[in-house]
């Protein structure tokens, strides 16, 4: 079949949503990962299947448990048969300050971060490479800049930027590994919800002036895919400047 086919881990909303929507455009079959967003999931894969039919799917893992992560791979495979991308971005994101950090933060943190991103990568390498295929993994700027109280999500990033490196190495040349760094692309929710004045110091550290949009990172990523075969083991910063600050 023509039309090459991706997975995107954490799929259905925010980034995730706003790549599968920029890919399918393209002419790319989805595959839309989702833990507990399931009427996300199924009103995303509903509209792009009513704008060409048979070209989105949408599955359930929980990315923490690795028999999950295997039988999402082997699903993922199995539903048209080949596999072009993975977008490893799916995250959890929350403050974990020193003194209070629990064993199942860490397992939460590092899980979702790192430890699925490489299983997952292990279990489609082998169908990546029969495409020669793409991975892309989403980092983020505070894998070299620790975020005060965030030592965990730190780790785990900094962790998923050696991952992509080394994939990189590993998988060369039939499968490209890069990743993309995003700052203040989308404000985080829940428990990690910032302040005003909290947001307000942040953009002001911006050279930009402006928080990004989900949309520039669902370019950057159809960039690495479409446009940029010669480019494998980058780290590409999403961030409007923000790295540029003290």
């Amino acid at each position: 079949m023509s039309e090459p086919v991706v997975l995107i881990t954490g799929g259905a909303r925010r980034i995730g949503a706003a790549t599968a929507r920029g890919l399918h455009a393209k002419g790319w079959r989805v595959i839309v990962h989702y833990r507990s967003s399931s009427r996300a999931a199924e009103q995303l894969i509903g509209e792009l299947n009513q704008q060409r039919a048979n070209s989105a799917r949408a599955l359930a893992a929980d990315l923490t448990q690795l028999d999950d992560v295997g039988s999402l791979a082997h699903a993922a495979i199995n539903e048209w048969g080949q596999l072009d991308a993975l977008i490893n971005n799916a995250s959890t994101f929350y403050p974990t300050p020193i003194g209070s950090a629990t064993e199942q933060q860490w397992d939460d943190l590092i899980g979702s971060n790192l430890k699925a991103p490489f299983f997952l990568a292990q279990h489609l390498c082998e169908a990546l490479t029969k495409t020669s295929g793409a991975i892309i993994n989403i980092a983020d700027i505070h894998a070299d800049r620790p975020l005060s109280e965030h030592s965990l999500y730190c780790i785990a990033k900094a962790g998923n930027v050696m991952l992509t490196k080394s994939l990189a190495r590993e998988l060369a040349p039939g499968v490209r590994v890069n990743g993309v760094a995003p700052g203040a692309i989308m404000w985080p929710e829940d428990s990690a919800e910032l302040s005003d004045t909290a947001k307000a110091a942040i953009v002001d550290k911006i050279a930009l002036k402006r928080a990004g949009a989900a949309d520039d990172i669902a370019r950057t990523i159809d960039f690495l895919l479409n446009d940029a075969p010669y480019i494998t083991g980058q780290i590409i910063a999403v961030d409007g400047g923000r790295t540029l600050s003290n």
